[in-house]
């Protein structure tokens, strides 16, 4: 079981900033007390904004692990992981928050605020955290993945029809 990470980022939109106070109170019950990047209203904000605050800490090394909280977690995910390095992944059952960790070293937790309740929300959160990457053929297919980050990234990717840009 690995020690959690001491320096955490969190951040929602405008309809996760309930579940994110119960996110953040788990964590200063671990002894862990997590920057929140915002946002503090229920007033309509745009949520890519606050994905790219907490991944952008991650993926500069800044904080060691994020977490993102909007109305389904997928927009969150989806905009946290155009970050290099970032692996962003919605927890939306117990395994998943295990095999996040297990299988694929996912440093970013995301939630759904309309699909889960904020204790099953903690609870994953506590899993996530308490879980250590397995390597083996798991640590050969992180390498896959960020050589396509590596690729992509350069814009020598492939282009339309497979062909190079």
């Amino acid at each position: 079981m690995a020690a959690p990470p001491r320096r955490i980022v969190l951040a929602s939109d405008h309809a996760g900033v309930e579940m994110k106070r119960h996110l953040r109170e788990a964590l200063a019950e671990m002894g862990i007390d997590a920057e929140d990047l915002g946002t503090g209203s229920t007033a309509s904000v745009d949520y890519p904004d606050f994905a790219a605050a907490v991944a952008g800490r991650v993926s500069g090394g800044t904080a060691e692990a994020g977490v993102l909280v909007c109305g389904t977690g997928l927009g969150m995910a989806m905009t946290a992981n155009k970050f290099a390095g970032v692996r962003a992944a919605v927890l939306y059952d117990d395994a998943s928050a295990r095999l996040a960790r297990q299988h694929n070293d996912a440093n970013v937790a995301v939630f759904g605020a309309r699909t889960m309740t904020p204790e099953d929300a903690v609870r994953r959160l506590r899993i996530f955290l308490t879980e250590d990457f397995e390597g083996g053929r798991h640590g050969g297919r992180l390498s896959k993945i960020r050589d396509i980050e590596r690729k992509n990234s350069t814009g020598h990717g492939p282009g339309p029809e497979g062909q190079g840009a």
